[in-house]
């Protein structure tokens, strides 16, 4: 594996890489990375001859009372965890690298981004697709690979490229689970012992909503109260929301019988973490069990 910490190299054997007629899989990621980072190489891997993937903390992402001065970053267990999956690259570019002095350009996606995330952290969408359209016109993929913890994120980077002419695939991966049901996350390192069983939670409720649409229930404003009730039971968990939406637009459904995302966020702590499932509308979803 080779890392390389400068665009123009980065593109430069990008397009190397198409000039032999090669398949260009792209991984973006903030580090700190898990078993769910390294499910998207596993795939992006398996569809690709060649495979990129980059590390780089997003200030612009960032709120001013958020956690990007802690987020946690280490980069040389990154490169290593990369090296094992046999990543082809590894850019990791400075923050100076990605936004050069007095550049002033932001690309947002209108009215989606003020939706789910979009909402309790305003302008977060807009500094992830600024990032995520610069690593494409860098990387040149063919295929880029996230993940479906990141749904809202999903959803907009997908509006995205259909609306700006992107030439890429988005290879959308399931959720990775720790074995008690807990989403994988990098900011799960944040929890104390208590806080991480405090946060199967999230989990538990959306497997609440899932055995109730098994079961035939339909109804987005029964599903809801269903899983706020179970997010109830752990008094030190402050529900952000529990949502019942279009996968796609991020827009309520009223009932799920042609599928739908049901969404949760919540702060365990000082952390706030996100889980989903999508729900199918045949009576079954895609999520934990």
């Amino acid at each position: 594996m080779l890392t390389l910490t400068s665009a123009a190299q980065v593109t430069a054997v990008s397009k190397e890489a198409r000039r032999a007629g090669q398949r260009i899989g792209f991984v973006p990621t903030m580090g700190a990375l898990h078993a769910g980072h390294l499910s998207l190489i596993k795939t992006a891997r398996a569809q690709s001859d060649v495979v990129i993937a980059s590390v780089f903390v997003n200030p612009k992402q960032f709120g001013p009372n958020e956690d990007f001065t802690r987020y946690p970053r280490d980069p040389e267990r990154d490169s290593a965890m990369l090296a094992a999956e046999k990543t082809d690259y590894f850019f990791l570019p400075s923050v100076e690298e990605m936004y050069p002095p007095g550049e002033t350009t932001w690309v947002t996606v209108e009215g989606i981004t003020d939706k789910l995330d979009g909402r309790s952290r305003p302008g977060h969408f807009r500094g992830v697709t600024t990032v995520v359209a610069k690593l494409f016109n860098i990387v040149q993929p063919d295929f880029a690979f996230f993940g479906q913890k990141d749904a809202a994120q999903v959803a907009i980077v997908n509006k995205m490229v259909r609306d700006l002419n992107f030439e890429v695939r988005i290879v959308v991966c399931p959720i990775v689970r720790e074995p008690d049901g807990l989403a994988m996350s990098s900011r799960n390192a944040y929890l104390t012992p208590e806080q991480r069983k405090q946060a199967t939670v999230l989990s538990r409720a959306l497997m609440r909503v899932q055995s109730l649409v098994d079961r035939g229930e339909a109804s987005s404003a029964r599903l809801v109260v269903a899983g706020t009730q179970v997010m109830g039971e752990e008094a030190a968990v402050k529900l952000d929301y529990f949502e019942i939406v279009n996968r796609e637009t991020l827009d309520p459904v009223s009932d799920v019988s042609r599928g739908a995302l049901v969404a949760v966020a919540a702060y365990v702590g000082n952390t706030r973490l996100i889980d989903n499932i999508v729900v199918t509308g045949k009576g079954e979803a895609e999520g934990p069990r």
